[in-house]
């Protein structure tokens, strides 16, 4: 089965990496693992970040050209027909302006992976992306969701049985470690992986600062926090440690890593801790939990499809950062010997649940009998 697949809020191969790049990538990967023939069909950007109403117009006319331009070669030969159209993270501020043109053209089944819908920009700068993305949903054969909160806002315009949830998931192998050493009382390691822009990123890392600063005040001082990535705001993510008086000997800056420098780091740590605000489902956390970490986030979004509270780790109210600092104290001190239990069972979940063939076998599974249901009858 051949599949035309596009990210419109970022293709595979953009150069900046980030968790939607990523999950892009680990689509292409599950897909292929059931034998299916992807191609990359487009790799038009589509996110409008400010609103520009010019901009979205223009975003639209591109979309429509390169839709054409996808049919002819469909028609030519020059490109082998898709079976199916697949469009992973549809958003107001990233719609998709091809993928329904083609579908419809070619008479194909459309499916989206990962989509939200908010109705209040149903008026507005983003009036116009809204309701592309209102159409799209509407009419696609099926909505993979990693993210159940999103899809209770999906059901009042996709038909309950086209709503699929489909775990969060990655190359669990690659985050694996055999064996972890014991526990430094004196130095509980803490560890948080995260790109530095503005925004909800931003929001987290304002908040693990106050903790931070607030646990250190009361005189818990038992560990260290390395921090893996980089980006934009680097500078003002710093700042915001220093403001609290969190000195090198309390944290490390490791920058943008690779893959295995960061499995390195994961490897020699404790303890994830990230604040989660606004979090989708957060790719870091899996892995973080691939590697045999427990994992202290806030309860928001699809991050308890990832974390399991009070079993692979502690979720607390989503932006409260006074049980996020008590629950920090507690592993600091009376629960230090849970850390690694936790992480036992975390590694563990991960291996079972969240695993690149576990995805495998609902996309496949899916998709066949979609196609199956969408080809004519001839006989």
């Amino acid at each position: 089965m051949k599949v035309a697949f596009y990210a419109p809020l970022k293709p595979t191969d953009h150069p900046v990496p980030s968790g939607d790049r990523l999950m892009a990538r680990m689509l292409v990967a599950a897909l292929e693992g059931t034998d299916m023939q992807v191609d990359i069909a487009a790799r038009l950007r589509s996110r409008v970040s400010d609103g520009n109403i010019l901009k979205q117009a223009r975003l639209a006319e591109l979309g429509t050209k390169l839709a054409a331009r996808l049919l002819r070669q469909y028609q030519t030969g020059f490109r082998p027909k898709p079976d199916i159209w697949f469009t992973y993270h549809l958003y107001y501020k990233a719609p998709d302006w091809v993928g329904p043109l083609v579908a419809n053209a070619l008479d194909i089944p459309y499916v989206v992976a990962e989509a939200s819908f908010a109705p209040k920009r149903a008026d507005g700068p983003w009036q116009q992306s809204h309701q592309a993305v209102e159409l799209a949903l509407r009419h696609a054969d099926a909505v993979f969701s990693l993210n159940r909160t999103d899809m209770e806002c999906l059901r009042p315009i996709c038909d309950a049985r086209k709503l699929h949830y489909l775990a969060p998931f990655t190359q669990i192998e690659n985050w694996q470690v055999p064996e972890r050493a014991d526990i430094d009382c004196t130095c509980v390691k803490l560890v948080t992986t995260a790109m530095m822009r503005e925004g909800d990123k931003l929001k987290s890392f304002e908040a693990l600062a106050r903790v931070l600063g607030r646990v250190k005040r009361d005189n818990v001082k038992n560990w260290h926090l390395t921090i893996v990535g980089d980006g934009p705001e680097r500078t003002s993510v710093e700042g915001l440690f220093a403001a609290q008086g969190i000195k090198k000997q309390n944290l490390f800056f490791a920058g943008l890593c690779s893959a295995g420098q960061t499995r390195d780091h994961l490897a020699s740590a404790d303890l994830f801790v990230w604040p989660a605000i606004n979090e989708a489902y957060g790719m870091a956390l899996l892995e973080a939990q691939a590697a045999g970490l427990p994992v202290l986030a806030g309860n928001t979004g699809g991050v308890p499809g990832v974390v399991s509270d009070q079993k692979t780790g502690w979720l607390v109210p989503a932006g409260d950062e006074g049980a996020f600092g008590a629950q920090l104290t507690r592993c600091l001190t009376d629960q230090i010997e849970t850390l690694r239990s936790f992480g036992r069972n975390a590694a563990a979940k991960a291996k079972q649940d969240h695993t690149i063939g576990a995805a495998s076998n609902v996309l496949g599974s899916e998709l066949r009998k979609i196609v199956v249901n969408a080809t004519p009858d001839c006989t």
